[in-house]
């Protein structure tokens, strides 16, 4: 009766006291607030570090798992501060029995018996815990906190915590941090010198760091290598090798890489891990490439280089900018919006190839032609007469670019660009009709313009770049033909290299590479878009503040860095795409159908034509007879410079006309500063 008595009372009391125990947990939860406000941490497509931010309070703090470091450091960590670790719930007995033995005999607390998960749990509350607070009081609360915390986390968890928020001298807290700072890489793979120096620190932080005490950090690093030889964490010879190794007398930066886009998506994120799709390598190498090559500019030039996996749409290198902490450093060029020049030309003769309006062999006339009150000239302020499309995109040619957005119509021009994911930049007073869209007067950024090159080489399927792993993939939307895609690749791609450029590396030999350039007016912008099968590389090369750089065209400055950047990428299979079916091969602009063999200026009626020729003959409506292969002499009065002679907008050779038969034809003359007239006539034959 007793004995059941005393085990219901013995029950009652355990209940009770585990009642209360939940009570005071309920009441009383760990606080995890420092655990959780961590550094910001941007990585790369593999979780590797490209940058990380301090915290709101100035730390270096880095998340830290156990499968973050070397299994020699956690092996070495127990070792030395708490052998029981994987057995005790949080507070060791043995060690807390010797703690009391000693505090009985010589009145006073020697060692504390802290075990790991109670580290933990005063680095979760450092004001409450204060280091070198060792009452018995401050002891028992760590002590039920330790508790606390096993009973709600796992070990591995519990770990995790004195990982991140360990001290490591100075503002570096967690092993991660101090690993970068100390070692300059991630604790996966500590030697047995770089674990034993990491595992003695947090004990005196500020009088172990080895970047002010480097030979106190090396002695107490000793005593942990000492400890690990004596339980067999490590053998002799790995002892000695490590013993003999002199600590790190210096603190290293942090990983720095992209440091623009860097920013702008710790503002997006703040506190955590956001995984991009850059490639470390990658990065790293074509940041060095872009050094190389400023380090060649007279005036420091800015270069923004922007490198997308066509495959994937992902963003694999992001330069925002050459020199970070600079006057202007901190402006992201990679978004920031500038005039194209004559980058954007693909694109409109890609929406009008898709029209079927026109064709790479067309024949279009590259005269001066007044828009209104505009005169565009090419940047030679010379023309070049009847050329083909082909030839006119390969050569930049203004006026022809000009009278393809006339025919594609600059509002829907710029109604397809929104769709495809950029948002164009228009000059004050602008609503979208101007047909200076084609040289350059709507701002687009690098980020947009390489998007907008990954749909070319996507065969017309165009979606926004992307560059985080952890949002949604937009779906991309056709808006050109594959046909049309297809001719701008064989265009560009067939483009012939500026003179000097036969030096440039092997990449161009190994692969096809479609490229475009473009020069802002008062060569304050110079770009280069190029594509492979595979990726697609924008390269814009300027001052940040738009100082003009005379005499640097996208040419010769942008296009040789962009080259480059290909002999630093993975290599592709250059087999050739093969042609869609559609496509029409000619071998001159007369073997097309009608409506695409020629693209001629509209021509204005005489009324209009103010100070500009006269047609002398044929007389307006003229009935002209003629016999076979009879020819029409073409006579004009007034104008300036040369005139050139159109018949229904195929440009002569000279001003005699062969009509091709009878019937009604419009005759035009054109003068150098782009004025023209035009007549209609009728031919009928000679009886």
């Amino acid at each position: 009766m007793i004995g059941r008595r005393l085990f219901v009372g013995v029950a009652l009391a355990a209940a009770s006291l585990a009642a209360g125990f939940l009570a005071l947990d309920r009441l009383f939860p760990p606080n995890l607030g420092r655990y959780q406000e961590r550094s910001t941490e941007i990585v790369d497509a593999n979780g590797r570090l490209l940058r990380a931010f301090t915290t709101a309070d100035g730390k270096w703090r880095l998340k830290t798992t156990a499968d973050d470091v070397d299994p020699l450091y956690l092996s070495l960590l127990k070792a030395y501060e708490d052998r029981r670790f994987d057995q005790h719930m949080g507070v060791d007995p043995l060690a807390a029995a010797r703690a009391a033995g000693q505090w009985i005999g010589r009145g006073r607390i020697v060692s504390g018996a802290s075990t790991l998960s109670m580290q933990a749990a005063r680095l979760l509350e450092p004001h409450r815990f204060q280091a070198g607070a060792r009452s018995l009081f401050t002891k028992t609360i760590q002590s039920a906190r330790a508790l606390q915390l096993e009973w709600r986390y796992s070990k591995r968890e519990v770990l995790a915590i004195y990982l991140t928020l360990a001290p490591m001298g100075g503002n570096l807290e967690g092993v991660r941090a101090a690993s970068f700072a100390y070692f300059g890489k991630e604790p996966k793979q500590l030697s047995a010198a770089e674990a034993a120096l990491l595992v003695a620190i947090p004990q005196s932080p500020e009088r172990r760091r080895p970047d002010r005490a480097a030979d106190r950090a090396q002695a107490a690093r000793d005593r942990v290598l000492v400890r690990g030889l004596e339980h067999g964490v490590v053998d002799q010879a790995a002892y000695d090798r490590a013993i003999s190794r002199p600590a790190p007398a210096r603190r290293l930066a942090l990983p720095m890489q992209a440091p623009h886009l860097s920013a702008w998506l710790a503002g997006q994120s703040p506190g955590t891990v956001v995984p991009t799709t850059l490639r470390f390598e990658l990065q790293t190498a074509l940041a060095q490439l872009a050094a190389e090559e400023r380090g060649q500019f007279a005036d420091k030039a800015e270069i923004a280089m922007i490198v997308l996996d066509n495959r994937t749409g992902g963003v694999v290198a992001w330069l925002g900018g050459s020199d970070f902490f600079g006057r202007t450093g901190q402006v992201d060029l990679v978004r920031a919006h500038r005039s194209p020049g004559s980058a954007l030309k693909p694109l409109i003769y890609a929406m009008a190839f898709d029209d079927r309006t026109l064709h790479p062999d067309t024949l279009v006339e590259d005269v001066p032609v007044r828009f209104r009150d505009w005169l565009p000239r090419n940047f030679d302020r010379d023309h070049q007469g009847a050329v083909t499309v082909r030839r006119a995109l390969q050569q930049s040619l203004n006026v022809p670019a000009v009278l393809a957005m006339e025919k594609v119509g600059p509002q829907r021009f710029l109604s397809t660009l929104r769709t495809a994911g950029v948002a164009p930049g228009l000059p004050p007073g602008d609503a979208g009709n101007s047909l200076g869209i084609a040289l350059g007067s709507a701002t687009i950024s690098p980020l947009e313009m390489a998007g907008l090159y990954a749909g070319l080489a996507n065969g017309g399927s165009f979606a926004p770049p992307i560059v985080r792993r952890d949002r949604p993939v937009p779906a991309p939307v056709r808006l050109i033909g594959p046909t049309a895609a297809w001719y701008v690749a064989e265009v560009l791609a067939d483009a012939p290299l500026p003179e000097g450029f036969a030096s440039l590396p092997v990449a161009l030999r190994d692969r096809r590479i479609a490229y475009k350039t473009g020069t802002s007016a008062g060569f304050r912008d110079a770009w280069a878009a190029t594509y492979s099968a595979n990726w697609t590389v924008v390269v814009w090369v300027g001052h940040a503040d738009g100082t003009p750089r005379p005499g640097q065209l996208g040419r010769l400055a942008a296009l040789p860095v962009a080259l480059k950047a290909f002999s630093r990428l993975p290599a592709e299979d250059n087999r050739a795409t093969p042609p869609p079916p559609d496509v029409l091969r000619v071998a001159s602009h007369r073997e097309l159908p009608p409506r695409m063999r020629s693209l001629a200026p509209a021509v204005e009626g005489p009324s209009e034509n103010r100070g500009g020729p006269r047609i002398a003959y044929p007389p307006a409506d003229a009935r002209i007879e003629l016999g076979a292969r009879e020819a029409v002499p073409l006579h004009a009065l007034g104008g300036e410079g040369r005139l050139r002679w159109l018949v229904d907008g195929r440009p002569l050779d000279s001003a005699k006309w062969v009509p091709d038969g009878p019937g009604q034809a419009r005759v035009a003359v054109v003068d150098e500063a782009g004025r023209s007239t035009s007549v209609t006539v009728r031919i009928v034959e000679r009886r």
